[in-house]
């Protein structure tokens, strides 16, 4: 019963939307005042108020959320008088509701639905992050494979792939090869280094692994350690490009095992297409 009352609120609180001639979502708080029952203009206005102090507390402007404006509206006798209104963007509107009067049901049922709304922004933004490291990780994947290849194509010998793999790492972490990089972040040794890092330290292996694959063809490198040097030089040029911005990608810590990672991506994708106004039920 309590998640229908919230869906209904949803529904009207979505249909007294407007936009603005440039596209931005606000609502009047007049038709917000009835959505949260509120008889009384004066009264409401209070908890304006106070949502106007707690905008400023949070560090935001109260004139980008909370705007005056004045609107006709019409009498019972069928003339017109202009009274005071304000608009809302979505985020005023949430200050509101937790400004509001606890005791009154459609406070309660209001702050709910903002707790929700603020939960599913939540799990978007760490599926955003997620799917980012993944497809890092994926495409890091093909270039060590291209590389991989050319390695052997050029040198007749498929292990000196993580030989050279390795001494990039080395460069990249500072001095540390990757067993250390390994132990440093309490991973198994029988992963790969990259299934536990960050999104940004992947791209890096993957730009250095790029510029080494152009560089082999480009300019014919055909030798372990012609190759080698490359590979190295490519890294540590990264690595400063990093260090030179404050990264040392050395102290960064561990991420989630990539594969766990894509088994949850996969698992909420399924939510959300399922069931997406119960994402952010912890419950569901």
């Amino acid at each position: 019963m309590e998640n229908e009352i919230i869906q209904s609120f949803s529904d009207n609180f979505d249909t007294h939307s407007q936009t603005t001639d440039t596209g931005i979502e606000f609502w009047f708080a007049r038709d917000l005042q009835h959505l949260l029952d509120y008889s009384d203009w004066r009264n409401f206005n209070q908890v304006i108020t106070k949502a106007k102090i707690s905008c400023e507390t949070s560090g935001n402007k109260p004139y980008d959320h909370f705007v005056d404006a004045n609107k006709m509206v019409i009498l019972g006798s069928s003339s017109q008088r202009e009274i005071q209104d304000i608009m809302l963007t979505r985020y005023a509107c949430y200050l509101i509701a937790q400004n509001g009067d606890p005791r009154k049901e459609t406070i309660a049922f209001a702050q709910t639905y903002f707790a929700m709304q603020t939960r599913k922004l939540e799990l978007i933004q760490e599926q955003i992050h997620g799917l980012e490291r993944l497809q890092a990780r994926q495409k890091l994947t093909h270039s060590e494979k291209e590389l991989s290849g050319l390695i052997y194509k050029n040198t007749q010998n498929e292990r000196n792939f993580g030989f050279i793999r390795s001494k990039g790492d080395t460069a990249l972490f500072g001095g540390k090869t990757t067993k250390e990089m390994k132990q440093r972040m309490q991973m198994p040794d029988s992963r790969a280094l990259a299934d536990f890092l960050p999104a940004i330290t992947i791209k890096a292996k993957d730009f250095a692994t790029e510029i080494t694959v152009f560089n082999t063809k480009e300019h014919q490198l055909i030798t372990e350690n012609d190759i080698t040097k490359e590979h190295v030089k490519n890294n540590q040029g990264v690595r400063d490009i990093l260090l030179r911005r404050g990264i040392k990608p050395e102290d960064l810590p561990a991420e989630e095992d990539i594969k766990k990672l894509e088994r949850r991506l996969k698992s909420m994708d399924k939510k959300i297409a399922k069931n997406p106004d119960r994402l952010g039920d912890d419950n569901g």
